[in-house]
Formats: C-alpha cells, sequence, structure tokens
C-alpha cells in the first residue's frame, strides 16, 4: 500500500551521529577561527544564485570584496547594506591577489565553468571555498578541487542545499537500513531544460554591451564572439564551453539523496541515448545509463538518467506495487499536453518494495509496498550554509564537503555528460586513472585545456 512520508514524525526521531554512507569520513577538521571571530568574504558572482549566496554571507560575516563580470549586477547591488563597503572588481584573480590578506572565505556563484579556476584559486591561497552546484564544468577538475581541499585543509562546500534537508537525510537513511530491501536500480528524472539546447553557434557577432567584461566572462573558455541574449546572463547552460546542461544543472540536486543512500561514486560504464547533438550546445533530451560495482555497502546497481521531457518507461506500471502509487502513475503518465505538470524525483526499485521521492529535493517520499520506517538514524543539519560557517570556524566538515561528497558527486554526474559527447558509444570508465579505456579520444573533454591567463 502506497503511503506518504510524515516528515513531522521525522523529525520527532533522535538524531544520531556518524551514520549514512555520506559522513565526511576522513576528512580533517581546518584549522579555524574563534567562534565568535568575525568572517571576511569574497563574493565572486552576485547575480543569480550569486544574489541569495552573498546574501548568506551578509548574515555570517563581513563581505570585503566582490566579484562580477555584469557591472549593471554589480550596480543594483549598490543599495545593499553589506556591500557597502565592499571593494568591486570584474576579475576574480585581481580580487584575490589584492585582497587576500582581507580575506577568509570565498563564494563562488558562476557559470559553470569559471568554477573551478576561481575556487582552485582561492584554495591555494588557504581560504574557506563555497562553490555552487556543479561543483565543476569537467570531470577532472572535480579531482581537482577535491585534492586542493584536503592538501589545504579548508573548509569546503557546494550549494547544493537539498543536502540539509532533512527528507533527502531521511531518504537516504530509510535505504541503508533495508527498508525497501536491496536496491536494483534508480531512475531520476528533471523537469530541464528549460533554456535552449540543440541549436547551433550564432553566425554573426553582436557589440558587447559597454556594462558587460566579455574578456572576464569567457574566462579559461576559448574565445568567441559575443552575441545578445545567446549565453549571458542565462542560456549559457546549454552550450558545452560554458554549462553541463541539463544534467549538470540539476543531477546534483536531483541525484543527491540516490548519492547519499548508495554511495554512487566511479560508475564503470555510461551510455546515453540522444536524438544526437553538434558539440556546441548539449541535445534537446538524453537518457543515461550508469553502471556501478559492487562494494563493501551495497551489492551492483545501474542509475537511469532522464532529461528533456523524457521519463522512466510507463512498462514500470506493470509491476502492481508501483502501479499502486497514483503520484508515480501520474508522472509516469505525464504528456505535455497534462495539466497537472511534469513531477520531478527519483525512484528507487528494491527486492521488497520501492521508494519515490518526489521533487528536485525528494521533499516528499513515498514508500511503496512497505510500511514507511520508524525510528530512522540520522544526522539533522543545522542549515546549508550554516554547516559551511560551522566548518569555517572549526565545526565538523559541511557533508557536501568537497573531499569526501562533493567531488566525487560532481565525477558521477559529468561522467553522464561524457557519454553525451561519445554520441552513444557505451564508455567503460576507469575511475582511478579517470581514463575511457576504450574511447581514449574523450580524453580531451575529461582534461580540458584553458585560455592563457586561467590555470589550475
Amino acid at each position: 500500500m502506497t503511503k506518504r512520508t510524515n516528515r513531522r514524525d521525522f523529525l520527532k526521531t533522535t538524531a544520531a551521529t556518524g551514520v549514512g554512507f555520506w559522513v565526511a569520513a576522513g576528512v580533517s577538521i581546518p584549522e579555524s577561527r574563534a567562534a565568535n571571530e568575525t568572517i571576511n568574504f569574497a563574493c565572486i558572482g552576485v547575480g543569480g544564485k550569486g544574489s541569495s549566496d552573498s546574501e548568506d554571507c551578509e548574515r555570517n560575516g563581513n563581505i570585503v570584496a566582490i566579484c562580477d563580470v555584469d557591472e549593471d549586477t554589480l550596480g543594483k547591488g549598490a543599495d545593499r547594506p553589506g556591500f557597502s563597503k565592499a571593494k568591486r572588481y570584474y576579475d576574480f584573480r585581481k580580487m584575490l591577489e589584492e585582497c587576500g590578506k582581507e580575506i577568509d572565505a570565498v563564494t563562488v556563484s558562476t557559470p559553470d565553468h569559471t568554477h573551478t579556476a576561481a575556487a582552485a584559486m582561492a584554495i591555494k591561497m588557504g581560504k574557506a571555498c563555497f562553490v555552487q552546484k556543479p561543483l565543476t564544468h569537467a570531470i577532472s577538475e572535480a579531482r581537482v578541487l577535491g585534492e586542493l581541499a584536503a592538501k589545504h585543509n579548508v573548509a569546503t562546500m557546494m550549494g547544493n542545499q537539498g543536502t540539509a534537508n532533512t527528507a533527502l537525510r531521511i531518504g537516504a537513511a530509510a535505504i541503508q537500513a533495508g527498508a525497501i530491501g536491496t536496491v536494483k536500480e534508480v531512475h531520476v528524472w528533471t523537469n530541464r531544460p528549460i533554456w535552449p539546447q540543440g541549436i547551433d553557434r550564432p553566425s554573426a557577432a553582436d557589440p558587447v554591451p559597454a556594462t558587460l567584461h566579455w574578456d572576464e566572462w569567457l574566462g579559461p573558455a576559448p574565445f568567441r564572439p559575443y552575441a545578445r541574449g545567446v549565453y549571458h546572463p542565462f542560456a549559457w547552460r546549454g552550450w558545452w564551453d560554458f554549462g553541463t546542461g541539463a544534467l549538470g544543472d540539476m543531477a546534483c540536486h536531483t541525484v543527491n539523496m540516490p548519492f547519499a543512500a548508495l554511495d554512487l561514486r566511479d560508475p564503470i560504464s555510461v551510455v546515453a541515448k540522444t536524438p544526437g547533438h553538434n558539440k556546441e550546445t548539449y541535445p534537446a533530451w538524453s537518457i543515461i545509463d550508469f553502471e556501478f560495482p559492487a562494494n563493501d555497502k551495497r551489492p551492483a546497481v545501474k542509475m537511469v538518467w532522464y532529461d528533456g521531457k523524457q521519463l522512466p518507461p510507463v512498462s514500470l506500471l506493470e509491476d502492481e506495487l508501483l502501479a499502486s502509487c497514483e503520484p508515480l502513475v501520474r508522472t509516469l503518465k505525464w504528456t505535455p499536453d497534462s495539466d497537472y505538470g511534469m513531477i520531478t524525483g527519483s525512484l528507487f526499485i528494491g527486492d521488497k518494495g520501492a521508494l519515490f521521492g518526489q521533487g528536485d529535493y525528494g521533499d516528499e517520499m513515498h514508500f511503496i509496498g512497505v510500511d514507511e520506517p520508524k525510528n530512522l538514524e540520522y544526522k539533522k543539519s543545522p542549515g546549508h550554509f550554516k554547516e559551511w560557517i560551522n566548518a569555517i570556524k572549526g565545526g565538523e566538515p559541511a557533508m557536501a564537503n568537497f573531499p569526501d561528497y562533493a567531488s566525487p558527486l560532481t565525477e558521477t554526474i559529468l561522467l553522464g555528460n561524457l557519454a553525451v559527447w561519445a554520441d552513444g558509444k557505451k564508455v567503460e570508465w576507469d575511475a582511478k586513472n579517470m581514463v575511457a579505456t576504450n574511447a581514449p579520444e574523450l580524453k580531451s573533454i575529461v582534461f580540458p585545456e584553458y585560455r592563457e591567463g586561467y590555470t589550475l
């Protein structure tokens, strides 16, 4: 019988420490600031998501410097109290060089392609670092940032805020406790993209707006002419040189609970089905199969990702248990003409039952064929950004710290894009050495070259 999780009941359960695959095992606690000492922040990117990230900084310390390539964006923040004394820059390299001694922590809320160059520079200077999801643009960059964070012993966190949600942690704990038995497969889907994909590069160039520092916006990516409304400020997500498509944008959210529950790192193979693409933008849709080997926490498992209005097959509903979950039925039978919209989520299929985590963060859980587990042990979060602040002040690492969580999660996700680039070829993956053993032609995608002036 289908059941919906009663989160009120779960919130009454006793929080436990040290449980779950996602605990930051092996991550040392960074050198701390005094608990009452003010944290001085620098914010790279203050528009879009950077607006709320910098607001979080305002609430937790002083903002001494801000950086954005768009003068209009910087200007709109002029009246914000937290920006009143902040030095202003258009180039994060200059900001870090000039203000390094004044800064304790850095947020990076920019297009994906500049995440690593900015974060690596900050970490090498010994700064705590918060980076929006996905952590990086390329697979190898995720490994690099994890290793740098461990080497320099700094407090880090990726901005996939659902990681702090009680519902997500409960869902992961339920899977680990065997609530639906041994998980055989996982299906994850999203309503993205909501920006253009499957299109060609503009043939003509437009004048660069006087307020936009285009060269700095391009950062480490290859140079290309500006085109009005095509890249900046939003549609960059669909372009290979700048974004990571629907998968990179949303999987750090929607795959988050499966990753936490099943330790979905280091796939051994991945293959994508798409309508084809021009290697300029991501395809209009994709279905990606990941294979994960058995480890000491679980047997082998497979995961399938769907985007571009693709969904798990309706044939899954031939299973009477799955067909008993009305929200899942509505989802799998969704069509573009449906009046209730498309429900995003994840579906775990076990040998005793199933779990449908509805929404990007799995906020509503539907246990299928099994009773809701009670008295689960899980670690409560003080709040997403607060986890990072506590780590800066000497507390335990944030759940989504780079070395133990964000880096391996990002590696797994971006491997899906490697399969998309391979255009139907099954990629055999050697995670330890970061090599597509049967596809050496993919090396330049795994290890991208930076434009002169930007380095790791």
